[in-house]
């Protein structure tokens, strides 16, 4: 694997921060929704966030463990 630049890594820390608001923020619509079926799938949306987090994070841990 090649060593990622500063400037990539950055930016792979700033896609993990992206999809952790937007994980929280689906979240937070689903506790509020009255609908079953939608809360569910806001549920499922930000569950699909949230391994977005784990992957990217672990491509970054990995990246840094290289450098």
């Amino acid at each position: 694997m090649n060593q990622l630049t500063t400037k990539e890594l950055a930016f792979i820390e700033d896609e993990i921060r992206a999809e952790e608001i937007t994980a929280k923020t689906i979240n937070w619509c689903a506790s509020q929704c009255q609908d079953q079926t939608i809360r569910e799938q806001l549920e499922n949306i930000a569950e699909r966030h949230q391994m977005k987090i784990v992957d990217l994070s672990k491509y970054f841990n990995r990246s840094m463990n290289i450098q």
